[in-house]
């Protein structure tokens, strides 16, 4: 038995058991006009690119927007919202906030879902997979101090954005994600106790 390593093993596990409990959703109006470095969003990049795939797909696509690019998709997801949505249900608030969250980002990530081409792969596990992409992503910010948040609706996860972005009619966008630096205190977290949401079989 080496304890040292024994030790070490347990230090990490407790490092990652921390992150994990510490991540939150922190929204756009949540940020600071602080940048993220590129750097740092293409080590949760590249985290992400380490999730579960049945059969190795790796169906996760990651579409990054930052500077002048942000407006743009900004503007373009509210001419979406304007286009798919009846006049009566139309708000105009409801498009500039797809302007202001672009603009209070420090950058932008359309997720998307890559479908496998032979179809083999049942598509609900390629979205899980790219889920677990998106969990490694907002973990390895979270270990940066760079808050995150997933969003998604109908406008977001349009055929018109899908065909925006160059994607197939089989593909899906799953989310948009937003990056920046919480300007806010990072929330607490409340969990209801994991006993109550587990059933526990141990022999008859």
């Amino acid at each position: 038995m080496n304890t040292s390593s024994d030790l070490a093993q347990a230090a990490a596990n407790l490092e990652i058991s921390a992150i994990i409990q510490r991540r939150r959703s922190i929204k756009p109006e949540q940020f600071s006009s602080r940048p993220v470095a590129d750097e740092m969003v293409w080590e949760m990049l590249r985290n992400a690119n380490w999730a579960p795939t049945h059969g190795l797909t790796e169906p996760w696509r990651f579409f990054v927007y930052t500077a002048a690019a942000k407006s743009l998709l900004g503007n373009t997801l509210a001419e979406i919202y304007q286009q798919i949505t009846s006049a009566d249900e139309y708000k105009p608030a409801k498009a500039d906030k797809f302007r202001t969250n672009a603009a209070r980002s420090s950058h932008l990530l359309v997720i998307a879902m890559k479908r496998q081409p032979s179809g083999k792969i049942p598509e609900v596990e390629e979205i899980e997979a790219v889920a677990c992409a998106v969990q490694n992503l907002h973990l390895t910010a979270t270990a940066l101090g760079v808050g995150g948040y997933w969003s998604s609706g109908n406008a977001i996860c349009s055929d018109e954005l899908r065909d925006h972005l160059g994607l197939e009619e089989k593909d899906r966008v799953l989310g948009l994600f937003y990056l920046g630096y919480p300007e806010c205190n990072w929330p607490a977290g409340v969990r209801k106790p994991v006993e109550d949401k587990v059933v526990w079989h141990a022999g008859e």
